[in-house]
């Protein structure tokens, strides 16, 4: 079993950045793609962005694009959102996930397999 552990988020105001970790523990952990999800209250899940595990190939949102940066450290078994230029419309929970079959550009959360618990971001104005 795989598990996902968030840590990173908290209050920020407009304009400013912050820095997502996502830790991945448990069996040999070897995931096709891993990306970022968020949503907000009353909203669904929305694809933030991915990034292939072995390549590291990116994909964004278009919400996001310009502004966050997906990375990894396959060492460490980490995933990183590094989140500039935040808006209070980034304001949201957001969730690392795990995807292991070989489908590039998925940006559906049914088709994940692993999640995190989450890490809340909150922009303020």
């Amino acid at each position: 079993q795989v598990q996902l552990v968030e840590n990173g988020g908290g209050l920020v105001q407009a304009g400013g950045s912050l820095r997502l970790s996502c830790a991945a523990s448990g069996r040999t952990f070897s995931p096709y793609a891993m990306g970022w999800f968020r949503q907000a209250p009353g909203k669904e899940r929305e694809f933030v962005a991915a990034i292939t595990w072995s390549g590291g190939s990116t994909y964004y949102g278009d919400s996001v694009k310009g502004r966050f940066t997906i990375s990894k450290a396959n060492a460490k078994n980490t995933l990183y959102l590094q989140m500039n230029t935040l808006k209070p419309e980034d304001t949201a929970v957001y969730y690392c996930a795990a995807q292991l079959n070989a489908i590039w550009k998925n940006t559906l959360p049914s088709r994940y397999d692993y999640w995190g618990q989450g890490t809340q971001v909150t922009v303020s104005s």
